[in-house]
């Protein structure tokens, strides 16, 4: 039984799972750094240490993971609502002003994130108009600290009613 389900009902319904946000980032194919915001982000397995990551294919940064073979995943900060709303726009300057450190496999790990993960690309999935990418996690901290939530389109730092 084959059901299709309209992309405004579907965004509607999985808009009541909370996620949280994260900034993607890598080298830029004509150098420098590039990034975008998501919240396809999920923990696979921890032994081998895989996570994955959605990426939509006209996204610039899309091209970058994918030539360079790696990206770092910051956890974004309940203040940092901003950098999230800044890097899920098309533009080429998200990382002016800025502030970030090069990781160990020199992707950007932005500052003030509550932890990051730093990973290489294991494998890539076609996912409609998205590429799974499945890497390998290759470094990783955590500072701790209040998440970036995304709810029902809106990002915030705690979920209704809980």
């Amino acid at each position: 039984m084959a059901v299709t389900v309209d992309p405004i009902t579907l965004r509607r319904v999985c808009s009541e799972f909370a996620t949280g946000v994260a900034i993607i980032a890598t080298e830029h194919v004509g150098g420098g750094v590039c990034g975008l915001t998501a919240n396809a982000f999920s923990s696979v397995s921890l032994e081998p240490p895989l996570v994955l990551v959605c990426l939509d294919r006209s996204a610039g940064t899309h091209g970058c993971v994918r030539t360079h073979g790696r990206f770092c995943a910051s956890f974004l900060a309940a203040g940092q609502r901003e950098l999230a709303l800044r890097f899920a726009e098309r533009r080429d300057d998200k990382f002016d002003g800025v502030p970030y450190t090069l990781g160990t496999t020199g992707s950007p790990v932005v500052n003030g994130s509550i932890g990051h993960v730093e990973c290489e690309v294991h494998d890539e999935l076609e996912g409609g108009d998205h590429t799974i990418f499945l890497a390998r996690v290759v470094a990783a901290a955590a500072v701790g600290g209040e998440p970036l939530v995304f709810f029902r389109g809106e990002y915030t730092t705690a979920v209704p009613g809980t």
